[in-house]
């Protein structure tokens, strides 16, 4: 069996665990291919992600002439098919924000992955993000392509679900997988009971460069690490509240801010105007290695979120044995755990996310390294790539097999085009 990815920019740097995801497939038997709607070579800083990039076909290369002949070259040869897709991208396009147009345009797109499907003989197509990259799987389903499903995370497909045609992908897609049973329990709110069954929960995971790197002791100094992009819904503005309340008692840390943002620069004034520059450093994007460091070197993983899914890192600062200061949002208490491997504040209380900082700051090396060790523990149970991609992959075989037929006609265009 031949899957494809598709991702609206792949491999972003925040996007490791899709990379992961993907490999794990691979190793159990899965050929993939890899494709992107947007070239995103320019941005990328860790040398696995750019060999990932080598092996990923992106769509917009093409071109406007290259999107404008598959997507008539589609008319021509199929044009029931084609009015048929060309109605649902405006069904789609008429009730979102971003319009018709941009819905004709994600039509053009998915003509050229048609044709590289069909040349590749993919027979399912799995997107991730249930916004643009979904959009394209399913019109390139209603224009004679394989079955699609998609990986919901959120929070933004929570955000405007109407206006992404939510209700819509689920109803046509083979299967929808999500990263918690909070975001699980959303996607049923927007489609019909009768869709539940195959909405599953398949979670987001780290691999042996986590599970099995060298225990390392929690230093005694006090360092904090925040991973992540810098913009509003991350909290960063908060978290630099919170260490600015703290040197106002007397207890002064080391925050790291790992990534970068629009809001880069409110976050450095703010810095400054607090007077904070020896104690907060911002390092911009960094690779998957740099990151490990800055979390080993850490007394706790700090994110102040007031919107996710369910954050990677976080997985990833556990498994490495560190314990997460974190907010109560989506997913993230389905893993973190207040006073066994961490701590959880309302997100938006810059009082209640300063008192577990203290906390942190304050408490012995010895009982960080047991809330990290229980943070490993629940970690390996929940979150290990090669479980959760077995899942995924259990998943792919039985829903081939519950639509013979359909998967049949596709292969037999296959065939034909080959």
């Amino acid at each position: 069996m031949k899957i494809a990815y598709l991702v609206n920019k792949y491999p972003k740097t925040s996007h490791s665990f899709i990379r992961r995801e993907i490999a794990a497939l691979e190793a159990c038997g899965f050929a993939v291919e890899r494709f992107s709607i947007r070239d995103c070579e320019s941005e990328l800083v860790d040398p696995e992600d750019k060999l990932e990039f080598k092996k990923t076909l992106v769509v917009l290369s093409v071109g406007i002439l290259g999107l404008l002949f598959n997507l008539f070259g589609i008319a021509i040869t199929k044009p029931i098919l084609w009015l048929k897709s060309l109605w649902l991208a405006l069904k789609v396009g008429w009730a979102s924000e971003r319009g018709v147009l941009y819905h004709i345009i994600y039509l053009a797109e998915a003509c050229v992955l048609l044709g590289w499907l069909r040349n590749a003989g993919v027979t399912h197509l799995h997107a991730h993000f249930g916004t643009n990259s979904t959009t394209v799987a399913m019109l390139c389903q209603a224009l004679g392509g394989p079955a699609y499903s998609f990986t919901v995370h959120g929070p933004y497909e929570f955000d405007k679900p109407e206006s992404i045609g939510l209700r819509e992908k689920i109803n046509r897609a083979a299967f929808v997988t999500t990263v918690s049973f909070f975001s699980q329990g959303q996607l049923y709110r927007w489609c019909e009971h009768q869709q539940w069954q195959k909405i599953h929960v398949i979670r987001c995971g780290v691999d042996s460069d986590f599970f099995n790197h060298p225990i390392t002791t929690i230093p005694s100094q006090p360092n904090l690490v925040c991973v992540g992009r810098l913009c509003e819904e991350k909290g960063q503005l908060l978290l630099i509240e919170a260490v600015k309340q703290l040197a106002a008692i007397g207890l002064w840390c080391q925050l790291t801010l790992v990534g970068d943002g629009p809001l880069r620069p409110e976050i450095e004034k703010l810095i400054k105007e607090y007077g904070l520059e020896a104690q907060v450093k911002i390092t911009g994007w960094a690779s998957g290695t740099e990151v490990q460091k800055y979390v080993m070197n850490c007394r706790a993983l700090v994110l102040s979120s007031f919107a996710e899914g369910l954050p990677v890192v976080i997985m990833e600062a556990l498994a490495l044995r560190r314990p997460v200061v974190s907010t109560y949002v989506a997913g993230i208490p389905e893993l973190v755990m207040p006073g066994v491997n961490g701590w959880l504040v309302p997100s938006g209380s810059v009082e209640s996310l300063t008192a577990a900082l203290r906390e942190v700051l304050e408490l012995s090396t010895e009982k960080l390294q047991q809330m990290g060790q229980a943070g490993y523990i629940s970690v390996k149970a929940q979150h290990d790539i090669a479980l959760e991609a077995g899942k995924l992959a259990n998943l792919f075989r039985y829903y081939q097999q519950k639509s013979p037929e359909v998967e049949h006609n596709y292969q037999l265009q296959v065939s034909l085009k080959n």
